[in-house]
């Protein structure tokens, strides 16, 4: 479907190439060969081979060579705090053409996004929307791997997509159906919402516009991005984490993400723990109200679409995948998706279970590690920490384990190009700093609190 660029098509193999150039050309430090920043860029350029491999069909190789970059990345993350030096870099290319390079970037990504046919569970998603917009019984319907919050979010694009199919004949029959327009629409809406993301971080918590400019360019130009552009279950968790980063001075506001994130893919529940302990007692309460509040959310979507109990208990029965928590890989190596023609299959299969089990287990502890350590937390740990368990559930998750690049790649960004953040400190913790400060010395001076707000952002 030639709808925005006339005979332009581009092969996964070549993406990366030219990709791998645009990176280092633009974000590889030339005058520092062995610093961070370099080490960081080419772990993530490495995760693209793994999947070049992996949609091959050479399977052994693929999964081998995803295991060795995620256990990289893994171990990068749990040390991120024996880097103590990280000052603000800029990039090679002045913030004009950064600003260039990033819209041109999402416009090809939006391309490939329009002419690539959506996943089969984003398909899903918008057909389950259109039973919660007009409260039909979805118990029939084979609940998707996005949850009920992707179900939620395409109706949410729904009347979008029927108002420009209504106005545009020519588009509808090129995309083929108002909900393949829809399907479209959210992934496109899913990737904005974390360039936007990547931006406010940079912006709000990072003083520097540039540098959130930098991580949103990057994430548009990386080959995995491109990859996976059109399958919304695996960006769409990501985005609203960002956005709970975002948001992140306000508990609720961001426990309400988190919430929803945990309606998308159930690896976002290993985060509450960490969350709650940065939030420490009396967040951790707002945090928790706001949980239970998009839980009754995200139940109601559900009970709109059941037409009795059984029907509602039918639901939530097929959102679990009970395969899953059997340690076994539904889809085995070498299975070809027959919706976008793209080989599945993650890095574990039924011979080596056993071994999963105690990676499992492994990650279990890692997690409880992070959660108390240390008891006091602030930005960077928090950042770290939560990067960290995402890509830890990759070594050990049944389906496409390791494949799910998209969980964590905008939030490694993050990590490897924030500056140093001690200040930024829970806003409890803050609140209480500011109201120390602003008492009166013992002559009797207080400290101006445009000043300290200033010290606390």
């Amino acid at each position: 479907m030639d709808i925005i660029l006339r005979g332009y098509q581009v092969s996964d193999a070549t993406w990366f190439y030219h990709s791998l150039l645009l990176i280092i050309a633009v974000f590889f430090r030339f005058n520092r060969l062995w610093s961070l920043r370099n080490v960081d860029l080419l772990l993530l350029l490495s995760l693209s081979p793994g999947l070049l491999l992996l949609n091959n069909g050479e399977s052994t190789l693929g999964k081998g060579w995803l295991l060795t970059v995620t256990a990289l990345l893994l171990v990068r993350l749990v040390t991120d705090g024996l880097f103590v030096r990280r000052p603000k870099i800029e990039q090679n290319l002045v913030a004009h053409g950064t600003a260039f390079l990033c819209i041109a970037a999402f416009g090809f990504l939006f391309e490939k996004a329009v002419n690539q046919s959506p996943s089969a569970e984003s398909v899903g998603s918008v057909e389950r929307a259109r039973d919660i917009m007009h409260r039909r019984d979805s118990s029939e319907t084979r609940a998707n791997e996005g949850g009920p919050t992707a179900d939620i979010a395409a109706a949410l694009t729904l009347p979008l997509a029927d108002g420009v199919a209504l106005n545009d004949e020519d588009l509808r029959h090129q995309i083929g159906s108002t909900e393949l327009l829809a399907a479209h629409g959210l992934a496109v809406l899913a990737h904005l919402a974390v360039v936007f993301g990547l931006l406010f971080v940079g912006k709000w918590h990072f003083g520097d516009i540039k540098i959130g400019l930098g991580m949103a360019t990057i994430y548009l130009l990386l080959p995995c991005t491109a990859y996976d552009v059109h399958k919304v279950h695996h960006v769409l968790p990501a985005a609203l984490i960002i956005w709970a980063f975002v948001a992140y001075r306000r508990p609720m506001l961001s426990g309400a993400l988190i919430g929803l994130a945990c309606g998308t893919l159930f690896f976002a529940i290993f985060l509450l723990p960490v969350w709650m302990t940065f939030y420490g007692k009396r967040g951790a309460l707002r945090f928790a109200a706001a949980l239970l509040i998009v839980g009754a959310v995200l139940l109601g979507s559900l009970v709109l679409t059941s037409a009795d109990s059984h029907s509602l208990t039918q639901q939530l029965i097929g959102y679990i995948n009970w395969e899953w928590l059997e340690f076994r890989d539904v889809y085995e190596s070498g299975v070809t998706n027959a919706l976008d023609n793209t080989t599945v299959g993650g890095l574990w299969s039924e011979t080596n279970k056993a071994y999963r089990i105690t990676v499992f287990a492994t990650f279990l502890v890692m997690t409880a590690a992070l959660t108390i350590w240390p008891l006091q937390k602030n930005v960077e740990h928090l950042m770290a920490a939560s990067t960290a368990i995402v890509v830890g559930a990759q070594v050990w998750y049944p389906h496409h384990g390791g494949v799910f690049v998209l969980w964590y790649l905008p939030l490694f960004l993050v990590v490897m190009f924030r500056p140093r953040l001690t200040h930024l400190m829970p806003p409890v913790i803050a609140q209480a700093v500011e109201e120390e400060q602003q008492k009166p010395d013992r002559r009797g001076v207080q400290t101006p609190s445009g000043a300290i707000k200033h010290l606390l952002r």
